[in-house]
Parts: C-alpha cells; structure tokens; sequence
C-alpha cells in the first residue's frame, strides 16, 4: 500500500461520521442533566404544575397530543430516565386510552431512532471485530427476534435503554424490532396510563401517589402471563427440534 493511499484516511473519516448520531444523543443527555431538566420529570413536578399542563392540553387539543408524543420521542432517544412517570403524565393529560397511545406511539419512535443510530455507529465496527462472537448471538437472537423482542418489552428484566441498544448491535430487522417494542410495551403502558388517569382525583383528595403500584399482581400478573406466550414459540420450536 502506498503512503499517498488515501484509503485509511477515508476510512477514519468514514468512523467518525458514524458516531455522529450517538455523539449528539450523548450531548443531549448531557445537557438534561446540566440545564437541571431531570427535576420536572417526577410526580412533584406533575403535581406543582397540574393547573398549566391541563390548561395547556385544554386550548390545544391535538398540538399537545402531538407534542407530548415528540417529547416522549426525545427522552427515550435521549436515553432520559423516568419513562415511568412520562406515562403516567400522559395518562393524567389525555386519559388512559388516548394517554397510553400517545405514549407508545411516543415511545417506539424515540427506540426506534436510538436502534437506528446505535446500529448506524456500532454494529460495522462490532462485526469487523468481533465477527465469529456476534455471528453466534445474532443467529441465536434471530431465530426467535420477534418472540424475543416481546418477552423484553413486556417484562422489563433489563432497562429499557439498553433492551434499545442490544438488538441493534445484533443486526435485528428493523421491522421485527420496531413492531416488538410497539406491541410489547402496550400492557405496561396501559396500566400506568391508568394509574394517570386516577392521579387527580387522589391529589384532589389530598393524597400523593406511588407509581410502585405497577409492582401488585393484580397489575404484574397478566403482564407475565402474555410474555410466556409470547415464548410459546420458541419453547414449541425446541421441542420440535428435538
């Protein structure tokens, strides 16, 4: 190779660009933290702002759906804890059914971006490198992606983060991965709109409100019971293997 071969300069350059993606959701984190922004998103802060957030909502109309979508779009792609209680705000907005949608919608679209910039910055670099490693887990994740997908999305075993991350660096399809999180996550999503929804009438009552609610079994157990069968076939492929 010659000294004047433009080709590793090119191929640095071409690093480089791949990890512009993540290095503006890095900076966007950063900056959340830094503006002091992570002191609005807790059941406090809902509640000190009840009379704006509704009146906001109330001479918007669908603009505040569609901005409580973009900015749940934003923390997850930003990677911003507290998911938890972005639900159950939109709950509290919109009402269960109209606050879970606008949550799963808003929820998908922000994993989604992080899937495609993670997958667009790492997944090149990991498979040069790790080439025969990464070729066992894909094939092992990718026989069963969707099923996969569901069980993580629907029992958060892992942080929702990095269930975003994973399966990008797996080469899992978009479509597969996209579709999973939109279904897996509905049910969690639900009940914590419906924890929302209620959130005024115990304020108006005086009374504050634990979001650990999600944790009884009346909430947890038909949560568990759909990711099972969501493992169903991947327990009758084995079988049927064997």
């Amino acid at each position: 190779m010659s000294e004047t071969d433009p080709r590793p300069a090119q191929g640095g350059r071409s690093a480089i660009r791949r990890l512009v993606p993540i290095a503006i959701l890095v900076a966007g984190l950063a900056a959340f933290f830094a503006l002091g922004l992570d002191r609005y998103v807790s059941l406090s802060a809902l509640r000190d702002h009840r009379e704006a957030l509704t009146g906001f909502v109330a001479a918007n109309g669908a603009a505040a759906g569609l901005s409580y979508v973009g900015l749940y779009a934003l923390a997850v792609a930003l990677s911003i804890p507290g998911g938890t209680i972005l639900t159950v705000t939109g709950g509290f907005l919109f009402g269960p059914y109209l606050g879970a949608t606008y949550a799963v919608l808003g929820a998908t679209l922000g994993a989604t971006l992080l899937f495609l910039a993670a997958h667009y910055a790492f997944a090149e670099t990991l498979r040069a490198r790790f080439g025969s490693v990464i070729g066992r887990m894909q094939a092992g994740f990718a026989a069963n992606a969707f099923s996969y997908m569901l069980v993580l999305r629907l029992v958060p075993l892992f942080p929702f983060w990095l269930v975003n991350l994973v399966p990008a660096l797996l080469n899992v399809r978009l479509a597969t991965y996209a579709l999973g999180t939109l279904l897996g996550i509905i049910p969690g999503t639900f009940v914590f709109a419906l924890v929302g929804d209620g959130l005024g009438a115990v304020l108006d009552a005086g009374g504050t409100l634990d979001a650990s609610i999600i944790l009884e079994w009346r909430f947890i157990g038909p949560i568990l019971g759909l990711a099972l069968l969501a493992l169903v076939p991947v327990v009758y492929k084995q079988v049927k293997r064997r």
